[in-house]
């Protein structure tokens, strides 16, 4: 456990700029008694650093107040007291105490440690890793074990970050509940009987219940977002090619991308910070230089009165109609009002082409899919059936293999590129994605910032939509266009609805530019910090000392 003074005291990976004070105005100055006195030489206050269990840990580790060791114990108690009730991880691994143990020795040697030192990490199951199996949610790779690990994992692994387990997910990602895991059911730590959201909920319900302190996950139509939403997590979906995607399992290879989760926005850019990059490996990987993303955060201790004014934010007006929960429009009415007092211009606007996501979305992502999945036929990967023909075996270890929304989507994508329906579902499909690209470069062009709610509604029931795909669907309304534009986006929780025993958290996705995550992250941290009168602690945590 940490001590109560690394609990009392945050740390940073570096000092962070001050803001300059404001000037007396005229009338003030000349009425001052001072005002001919040379000023009193009182320092002026000391920035305070982000909340950030990161940036915490790293001051107790390098100031011996506790060890990886110590840390790792912790988490793993809480993993194992909660995960009976969550189903949070499809495997735990068992080198977490020995890998923290290395941490420990590299800091008693005084050699240099990354800045994910000793931190636990979850990864989603769709992401490769050497040391554990890697099943995709899918009984098709139920033994599959890959022989490397994925690059966004290796780069966690070179700064010191612990991969703690393998988080539970719709099968291949198709899906928006968890619910379509060949394995288990994931349960939503804010009220047991709920789902997370999906594909990534296994991610963000262990961040939530504090099981690791940040994860990765996968996100093609909104499987990062929606879930921190549900969860009350931060979770950023950062533009397609700032992250690499070599090793991340292919579901539809033009919308796919690697991101992020956290309990806070400095922890979430931390890990951005730590797996952004180019990779020869894959060759969609942008060649931009990556930011610092946390070194622009203002202290919240030197905020002027209004750190936002004149930013320019645009809440689409499409977002908040009809089929959105009332309880949802107000969370995020209210958060736009908060940006408002923090000097923000908010204002309406309209995005016509924001209806026409959905449907293009699923043919693009559906028709893609069932290219990408004909590699698991049981001879190149897969689980293999025994069969008397060659074709039988293809069929039966597909058949066998594949989960029901998976078929579905194949069957979906594979109708949709077929002879004669080609030009009227895929081609019209892409001529869609180009018209929502131009849409919302038009509304950045005039605006810093887009705000939305993340999902229609709060976390519903487990089993509520399951049997109606058409309706868990259209939960992705507001997700989906921002893959088809490859814009980043950040989710931050911002208010409550009735609901569970404590309430269910609501997120605010804020859109920005391509690859701008940097103005989100700071506009994120400005934004969480202020935010007064929520703690966004899961019920299910019963000791939060490591919160």
């Amino acid at each position: 456990m940490l001590s109560a003074t690394a609990h009392s005291q945050l740390c940073r990976l570096r000092p962070l700029p001050a803001l300059k004070p404001r000037p007396l105005t005229a009338a003030a100055a000349s009425s001052s008694p001072l005002a001919d006195q040379s000023p009193p030489s009182t320092p002026p206050p000391r920035p305070s650093p982000p909340r950030s269990q990161i940036l915490t840990l790293r001051r107790s580790l390098l100031a011996r107040e506790t060890t990886a060791v110590q840390l790792a114990e912790s988490y793993l108690a809480r993993l194992r007291l909660v995960e009976p009730r969550l189903n949070s991880f499809l495997h735990v691994s068992d080198s977490v105490l020995r890998e923290a143990q290395a941490v420990d020795d590299r800091i008693g040697r005084g050699e240099d440690v990354g800045p994910l030192a000793g931190v636990l990490v979850g990864v989603k199951d769709n992401i490769c890793t050497a040391d554990m199996p890697s099943t995709g949610g899918s009984r098709i790779l139920e033994d599959y074990r890959p022989p490397f690990d994925a690059t966004a994992v290796r780069k966690v692994r070179e700064l010191g970050g612990i991969v703690v387990g393998k988080t539970n997910l719709d099968e291949f990602g198709m899906g928006s509940t968890t619910e379509g895991s060949a394995y288990k059911v994931t349960a939503n730590p804010w009220d047991i009987s709920r789902v997370p959201g999906g594909s990534s909920g296994g991610s963000a319900a262990a961040v939530s219940a504090r099981q690791c302190m940040v994860a990765l996950g996968s996100d093609t139509g909104g499987s990062v977002r929606q879930p921190s939403s549900f969860c009350g997590v931060v979770g950023l979906k950062p533009t397609y090619g700032r992250v690499s995607r070599y090793g991340l399992m292919a579901y539809a290879s033009s919308l796919d991308v690697i991101g992020c989760f956290g309990s806070s926005v400095a922890d979430t850019a931390i890990l951005l910070n730590a797996i952004s990059g180019h990779d020869r490996y894959d060759a969609t990987s942008s060649k931009r230089e990556v930011p610092d993303f946390i070194s622009q955060f203002t202290a919240s201790n030197i905020l002027e009165d209004k750190p936002l004014e004149g930013m320019r934010v645009g809440l689409i007006r499409e977002t908040l109609g009809s089929g959105v929960d009332s309880g949802v429009v107000s969370v995020i009415n209210a958060a736009a009002s908060h940006l408002e007092e923090l000097g923000c211009i908010v204002k309406e606007v309209s995005l016509p082409s924001f209806s026409l996501g959905l449907p293009a979305y699923y043919i693009l992502a559906s028709s893609e899919s069932s290219s990408n999945l004909s590699r698991y036929d049981g001879v190149r990967y897969g689980s293999q059936a025994v069969a008397d023909e060659l074709s039988s075996l293809y069929g039966v270890s597909r058949a066998e293999g594949f989960g029901s929304e998976v078929k579905r989507r194949i069957l979906m994508g594979t109708y949709a590129l077929s002879a004669g329906y080609y030009d009227a579902y895929y081609k019209r499909a892409q001529q869609v994605r180009t018209i929502i690209q131009k849409s919302f470069k038009a509304a950045l062009d005039e605006n810093d910032i887009l705000i939305s709610p993340a999902a229609p509604s709060a976390a519903y029931k487990i089993g509520e939509k399951k049997n109606d795909p058409l309706a868990m669907y259209a939960g992705d309304i507001m997700t989906v266009n921002v893959n088809l534009a490859g814009l980043p986006a950040l989710v931050l929780p911002s208010g409550f609805v009735d609901g569970g025993p404590s309430g269910l958290p609501v997120g605010l996705q804020m859109i920005g530019a391509a690859f701008d995550e940097e103005k989100l992250l700071k506009v994120g941290h400005i934004f969480e910090q202020t935010l007064r009168g929520h703690r966004f602690v899961p019920p299910i945590i019963e000791d939060d000392n490591t919160c």
